[in-house]
């Protein structure tokens, strides 16, 4: 017996949801969207850094560059070779003591400091001759008399005559540099952090909707799956098309080989099961078989050509998911075509199923089960006859009543044998509910006898919903 398909169900968390599976195209195209925006912000915060770095460098050195070139203009020779400044220089900020703001001006053993010194004398770096130029300051890193960290701006002239060179000098804080480039830093990380999140949502946004036709598509597949939809619809991006094209080739190949496959089996029942059942009642009617033997010998080729054409119709199906029949059409089809065949009875069959309600099973296999219990409803009951059906969890529930007499429990066991009948001087040769019974199980269904309210007989069928 064949399982039931069952569509699957997947627990969609918003996790799930926004980011995908483990494995999922979502999540991998989400990570390498996140490496590629996390290192590309590193690099925008590492090039705008260094950028920072040298924009507030040069001003730092051309405010330097200023004090130098004011010294030079206003320092006037002294006595004895010595120098004076020509007016006050120690304007803010080389005005406040261990400031780091501080210039120095040497030539021989005169030393000019600002007030920031207060008398210490800087250390300054030792350039090479090949590195001074005597129009520009070079730059240069050093300590304050303090310990700090300074910014350095050094001028080396050469004195005139073969005297002493005058060496200019002017510093800044190292913190003078490094804290608005800090500063800048950490508001530069905010909004590139922004950016990022900004970018990461795009992104999001842009897969989400790059990957919707995929999920549609599944969707769609689990409608054929299921029997909503015959073939996937064309209307596809472009780059899925080929694929949904393949898939309705194959759904189209798969439904030849499935009428093709039905249609041989069909022919092989006709061919074979009828005639060994008639042999098999001339057997035992004519009384040639006295000992039993070829009774028991069809018998035994009977089982093995039903156990082989369950096996061949099961696998002919492919799945009975795939179809869903309305019920409730093909009942009021069967109760139209059970009164006219009864007319002569006068039968009322009350029909009582849901519109809507759909059963997995093939249409022509419903109509033969529907078909047989209905039509032995009719030639039993009295003049009432009830349909009715109703869905519980994964199965549908028919139930056809009658107001006839009925069975007892031996007898609703005897009627469901193959060839059996409760009443020999009717037509027919005992194959309706034993056929029935054989077609639901092949679905995964039943077929139970029991009693009616009516008063008669109350056959059960349960069939995949």
């Amino acid at each position: 017996m064949r399982p039931q398909a069952t569509a699957p169900t997947h627990r969609r968390t918003p996790g799930r949801l926004l980011f995908g599976g483990p494995g999922s195209l979502q999540r991998r195209l989400l990570l390498a969207a996140a490496v590629f925006l996390g290192v590309a912000l590193v690099a925008a915060g590492l090039a705008v850094g260094f950028i920072l770095h040298r924009f507030v460098r040069g001003q730092i050195d051309g405010r330097l560059d200023d004090r130098i070139l004011s010294l030079v203009s206003d320092l006037r020779p002294g006595a004895d070779d010595g120098l004076s400044p020509g007016r006050d220089r120690d304007g803010p900020p080389f005005d406040r003591p261990r400031s780091g703001w501080y210039w120095q001006v040497r030539r021989g053993e005169t030393v000019l400091r600002s007030g920031s010194l207060e008398g210490r004398d800087l250390t300054l770096p030792d350039i090479p001759a090949s590195a001074r130029n005597p129009d520009a300051p070079v730059p240069g890193d050093g300590t304050g008399p303090w310990g700090d960290g300074l910014i350095l701006r050094v001028l080396t002239v050469p004195g005139r005559g073969g005297g002493p060179a005058t060496v200019y000098a002017a510093s800044a804080p190292s913190a003078a540099l490094r804290g608005p480039v800090l500063e800048a830093l950490r508001t530069l990380a905010v909004c590139l952090g922004l950016i990022g999140l900004f970018l990461f949502a795009g992104v999001l946004v842009q897969v989400h909707l790059g990957l919707r036709p995929l999920r549609h598509l599944c969707d769609q597949l689990l409608r054929v799956r299921t029997g909503g939809l015959e073939r996937l619809s064309g209307r596809q991006p472009a780059e899925v098309r080929p694929l949904v094209a393949e898939m309705n080739a194959l759904l189209d190949q798969n439904a030849a080989n499935l009428d093709h496959a039905r249609t041989h089996v069909a022919n092989l029942a006709h061919g074979l099961k009828t005639p060994l059942a008639t042999l098999s009642m001339a057997l035992a009617d004519s009384g040639a078989d006295r000992d039993g033997g070829l009774v028991h010998l069809v018998a035994g080729m009977d089982r093995r050509i039903r156990h082989h054409l369950r096996r061949a119709r099961a696998a002919a199906v492919g799945g009975p998911a795939r179809t869903r029949v309305d019920l409730a059409a093909h009942v009021a089809d069967l109760r139209l075509v059970m009164t006219r065949i009864h007319a002569h009875k006068s039968i009322t069959i009350v029909a009582e199923v849901p519109e809507g309600m759909t059963v997995a099973c093939e249409p022509q296999d419903l109509d033969e089960m529907l078909g047989n219990l209905i039509e032995n409803a009719c030639q039993w009951c009295r003049g009432h006859v009830r349909v009715g059906a109703a869905r519980e969890g994964a199965t549908a529930t028919v139930r056809v009543e009658d107001d006839g007499p009925g069975l007892d429990a031996a007898s609703q066991a005897e009627v469901l044998r193959r060839g059996r009948r409760q009443d020999e001087s009717g037509p027919g040769h005992g194959f309706g509910l034993p056929i029935a019974v054989e077609l639901a199980e092949l679905y995964g269904g039943s077929v139970v006898l029991g009693s009616s309210d009516l008063g008669g007989l109350a056959v059960r069928l349960t069939l995949p919903a």
